[in-house]
């Protein structure tokens, strides 16, 4: 098969061993890469109920389409056990890692063991190599300015294993949630550098410049990323989820107002902040914004940073903002995570449960440094905001599965708020972005409102999105693409007749693999649920006086998924879907 090149490698940095096997044609078939191979290969590897910082593996892995001329191909995925959530997890970034990663002639690398100093894997087409490096300690940027090659690394956050410490890509792009990060840290593995040159053969070249033509034709004619997401980056979504009434302040107690709101939107940051715009590889949307303040350059904030370390703790300096956006990459710290902690901190300071936090609106600066070196208040906002919470028995994380929740509040569209609770990873948006239907409209505009139908959407949006992590694909790119691209993409670079068919049955073997790894992990139909706060209206905004049935939309997504009531794949689905008892 072409666009594979059937090649793993396992690195066991307890005897600076490394072996290489093939993957196996039958699983590339079955789960593509990325995601679906990360989770498929961390079943081999581990027992779901292990101690994430102590018997935890890594998983890295590209996807067919990596290192070729697709638009938006260009991204790399990262498995573990969340230290976070407990869930199978899994993160991908943009940039250029993936390109050099596949490149150098793999498809996948298992990471295990713990060293006894900290090291660095160093990737080549010449092999993997291991040695000691004397960065450890240091911020991020510290470690790009010092490693000539393409790196991936851990700031102080991971060193000292925060449990939602992330793993930085040069660019400041960032494998975010479910504390990957930390894992590294658990196992003195402080990067990762690669470098190859391996050109990725396809099997149909003529057909694949046909079909890049046509999408890259595609995105540019598509309003959402040849203008929102190009001009204004993903800060563009600021003032429209504020006009929809779901942009919430406060840890979701309500919803921001629009003045305020827009000292953080896309425009505002164009006018005053934004230098200049970038793309990761054989990227044509560049919806990467690179920044300055006070002199100081960097990169960001994205949409979901900007609403975490904004508004969800009441701050609404755009200059304030971007400073802690720049601090999270230098240490390491997932901004979702980050913002939604430190949320829930400050709001039991003015529910008088916790009074070593200042209240909403006041200047977390230093806080940061104090999580990732777990120094004074940070060993316990270290944990996460639902460890923070069963500690003072008081109900204010609102996390699902014990991540953080994004920056769309759930009581503005029904089908968002049951992917939300339903989501593998815990609380994501990313596992079935169904923002798209009941808010852009694409493919099709649905009423955010209304739950019937739902559960089905929620259900075919998962799947897409799993296929896609294991292509592996950006999700923007699907906002101007149909499904039938990517088929044709896959075709045409591997020569096996994938049809979209095919791509979704991948996407709900992937789904349920996810799940049943999660049920035996120990998670149930309870841990399905939104917080409680979302049992009640919002008392203002264009989404007030809503609140959905949550519990009667799981009942028929687990009739759709074919899981019991209790929330785990029956037998016949796992049969089915050719998914192997573990």
């Amino acid at each position: 098969m072409k666009g594979w090149w059937n090649e793993l490698a396992r690195v066991d940095l307890s005897s600076f061993e490394v072996r290489y096997d093939e993957v196996g044609e039958g699983l590339l078939k079955k789960y593509l890469g990325g995601r679906g191979l990360g989770a498929r290969l961390l079943i081999d590897e581990i027992d779901p109920r292990v101690d994430p910082l102590e018997d935890n593996v890594l998983v890295f892995s590209a996807g067919p389409l990596t290192g070729t001329t697709i638009p938006t191909s260009g991204r790399f995925s990262a498995s573990a056990k969340s230290p976070l959530t407990g869930t199978i997890t899994d993160s991908n970034v943009g940039g250029s890692f993936g390109k050099e990663f596949k490149r150098a002639g793999l498809d996948a690398m298992i990471v295990k063991g713990q060293a006894d100093e900290p090291v660095i894997i160093d990737i080549s087409e010449d092999g993997i190599k291991m040695f000691q490096t004397d960065l450890w300690g240091s911020k991020t940027g510290v470690c790009f300015d010092e490693i000539e090659k393409r790196s991936a690394v851990i700031g102080p956050a991971g060193e000292n294993e925060i449990r939602y410490a992330s793993i930085v890509t040069d660019g400041y792009r960032v494998f975010g949630r479910g504390g990957l990060g930390a894992v590294m840290g658990s196992k003195n593995l402080k990067g990762i550098t690669v470098e190859g040159s391996k050109k990725v053969d396809v099997n149909d070249q003529e057909k694949l410049k046909d079909y890049v033509k046509k999408a890259s034709s595609k995105i540019d004619s598509s309003p959402v990323t040849s203008r929102g997401l190009k001009k204004f980056g993903t800060p563009i979504l600021v003032n429209l989820i504020t006009w929809l009434g779901m942009f919430s302040k406060k840890n979701f107690r309500e919803c921001a107002d629009e003045e305020e709101a827009d000292e953080l939107s896309g425009e505002r940051m164009k006018e005053e902040i934004v230098e200049d715009h970038e793309g990761c590889y054989s990227c044509p949307i560049r919806c990467g914004l690179k920044t300055k303040i006070d002199g100081k350059e960097g990169k960001g904030p994205e949409y979901e940073s900007v609403w975490a370390l904004g508004s969800n703790i009441g701050l609404f300096d755009l200059d304030k903002v971007t400073e802690l956006n720049y601090r999270c990459n230098e240490m390491g710290l997932d901004t979702i995570s980050t913002g939604g902690t430190i949320a829930c901190a400050m709001e039991m300071k003015e529910e008088g449960i916790w009074d070593d936090m200042e209240g909403f609106g006041s200047d977390v600066t230093g806080l940061l440094y104090k999580i990732a070196h777990r120094k004074g208040v940070g060993k316990k906002l270290a944990e996460g905001s639902k460890r923070l919470c069963e500690e003072y028995d008081c109900e204010l994380s609102m996390t699902v599965k014990g991540m953080e929740l994004p920056a769309y509040d759930p009581r503005g569209a029904a089908g968002q708020a049951l992917s939300f609770a339903t989501s593998n990873r815990g609380g994501c948006h990313l596992r079935g972005y169904l923002i798209g239907e009941e808010i852009f409209g694409v493919p099709k505009l649905f009423d955010r409102f209304k739950t019937s139908g739902k559960p089905e959407l929620v259900k075919r949006a998962q799947e897409r999105n799993a296929y896609l992590d294991s292509l592996i694909m950006c999700k923007f790119g699907a906002f101007a693409l149909d499904e039938e691209f990517y088929s044709r993409f896959l075709r045409s670079v591997t020569g096996v007749d994938f049809t979209i068919s095919d791509l979704h049955g991948i996407g709900e073997r992937i789904y349920n693999l996810e799940r049943q790894f999660n049920v035996k992990a120990g998670f149930e139909r309870e841990d399905d649920l939104l917080p409680e706060r979302f049992e009640k209206p919002l008392k203002r905004g264009t989404s007030s006086d809503n609140v959905f049935d949550m519990e009667k939309m799981l009942d028929q997504y687990y009739d759709c998924m074919g899981w019991d009531q209790d929330g785990e794949p029956k037998k016949e689905t796992l049969e089915r879907l050719d998914i192997p008892n573990f």
